[in-house]
């Protein structure tokens, strides 16, 4: 039997989530009630498989630091990651395309088990006999997908009508279904032969290319340009593919089931019952959280008076409700959303308006993480910028120069090696240092705990491209307007 890979695809902003999920930081990274990510549930349910000895992940460029982190806080085993980083989004056609191709290149034989990254699975005993299950029907040539037994009548889902069984396990596929209206839903239902598309799939490598080469050729080969234009870095417990930008671009915006799943022979689905949700909207989110006597769903300090079925999500301050009724209410240090529970699914259109208006918060939060830290924006105003900058120990930023902003560095805890032009010396607690436009600079935490600063930008421009990056310990772009 085939060596199992699971390929994790992490992509996509999660608009339905916001303002917690922005394209910054994305779905896959939202935290749960017990503070893990989907992200980190999903890299543990497919690590624990038995026989996987590496976990493959297909993600955006500005996400690698970020999901290096959310994965190694939970590799337990220490299993090898292995990344491919899109420069871009191209729909789940491509992504899959690309691990197919980099899987039967390096692992030949290998079997992918595709899970998207943002789902959460709770029953996990489940889960592990329908992998086992999936695989079976894989190495016969089957691409699976994972048909999911629906508990209501839902229209927010697209479906799969399941056709003849299969000798081998599971049913040949019938149709895909789109989202469909209420009416269709509940018919679906009652008719019993209809599972929810969960997107996850299980198939050979070789099958996968296969397939791609028959029924989606300008995929398969925009992908090979790509990874043939990406070398491999590989070190410290993981592998990493940067996909060419140019010839990724030419892959056309296409899913897999419309790229090839409709259209294969040898497609099956597996019917299973998995306690599954996608966490798609404020409501399906609240679900995890307890129900209060009032039918409320609480996070944070919230105090609630006379209030029923809302769902409140407090973060960095109080929040006091008083006689409110089916609302949905999520704070952020720069967003507040308010919405009628029925129509969560509504947010989207708030974040597309955003995204017109060219408004920050609708692709980005105050708090941006780095591969040393994280930085958060305090405040600021014209000619000036209050950052709170945290550093892990060990961890250096680029040496780097800005054209049209002065610093000053105030150290909050912690130990401050800062490089000032020709001069390198420490700042300790309580101590603060100068960095004028134009002189190269670098900050590094040479101590064992975190170290905090506040960073007082002025100048007339303060943008994040302004920046000139001349060395990088994490092998990220250096020159003009790349970021830190």
């Amino acid at each position: 039997m085939s060596s199992l890979i699971p390929c994790i695809i992490s992509g996509g902003a999660g608009t339905r989530l916001w303002p917690v999920s922005r394209a910054s930081f994305p779905k896959p990274f939202m935290r749960l009630p017990d503070d893990q990510s989907l992200l980190q549930k999903t890299f543990q349910r497919a690590a624990a498989l038995p026989g996987v000895e590496r976990v493959l992940i297909v993600t955006g460029q500005s996400s690698l630091f970020r999901t290096l982190d959310e994965c190694q806080a939970v590799n337990a085993r220490g299993l090898p990651i292995e990344l491919l980083l899109e420069p871009l989004g191209r729909n789940t056609a491509p992504a899959i395309a690309a691990a197919a191709l980099e899987a039967e290149t390096r692992w030949p034989g290998a079997t992918l088990l595709v899970l998207p990254a943002d789902h959460l699975i709770q029953d996990e005993a489940a889960f592990d006999e329908a992998a086992a299950e999936a695989l079976r029907m894989a190495q016969v040539g089957h691409i699976v997908a994972f048909g999911l037994r629906p508990e209501r009548a839902e229209t927010g889902f697209g479906y799969i009508e399941a056709g003849e069984r299969l000798a081998e396990g599971g049913n040949c596929i019938a149709r895909f279904v789109e989202k469909p209206d209420a009416a269709r839903a509940e018919a679906f239902l009652a008719d019993g032969r209809y599972l929810w598309n969960s997107g996850m799939f299980c198939s050979r490598a070789d099958v996968l290319n296969d397939a791609f080469s028959r029924h989606a050729p300008e995929v398969r080969e925009a992908v090979t340009r790509s990874l043939d234009a990406s070398p491999l870095l590989e070190g410290g417990g993981r592998s990493q593919r940067e996909l060419d930008e140019t010839a990724f671009r030419a892959c056309p915006d296409i899913s897999f089931d419309y790229a090839v799943m409709e259209k294969a022979d040898n497609a099956a689905v597996l019917p299973c019952s998995l306690g599954w949700s996608d966490i798609g909207s404020w409501d399906s989110y609240a679900g995890l959280y307890p129900e209060d006597a009032n039918g409320n769903r609480l996070s944070g300090e919230v105090i609630s008076q006379d209030s029923h079925h809302c769902f409140i999500q407090a973060r960095g301050r109080l929040i006091a409700a008083i006689g409110l009724r089916d609302l949905v209410i999520v704070d952020t240090p720069d967003a507040l959303l308010v919405a009628d529970r029925a129509r969560s699914q509504e947010v989207r259109e708030v974040v597309a308006k955003l995204k017109q208006g060219g408004h920050q918060a609708g692709s980005q939060h105050r708090t941006a993480h780095r591969p040393w830290g994280y930085y958060t924006v305090l405040e600021e105003g014209e000619s000036f910028k209050i950052k709170r900058i945290l550093v892990k120990p060990g961890a250096s930023l680029s040496l780097q120069m800005h054209h049209h902003r002065s610093e000053h560095w105030i150290v909050v805890s912690g130990t401050a090696q800062v490089t000032n032009g020709e001069a390198v010396r420490l700042v300790h607690t309580n101590q603060s240092t100068f960095i004028p436009a134009g002189e190269r600079h670098r900050l590094y935490n040479p101590g064992r705990i975190d170290l905090v600063m506040i960073e007082v930008q002025s100048g007339q421009y303060l943008g994040e491209d302004d920046i000139v990056r001349f060395n990088d310990d994490y092998g990220r772009a250096t020159g003009e307007g790349a970021r830190s």
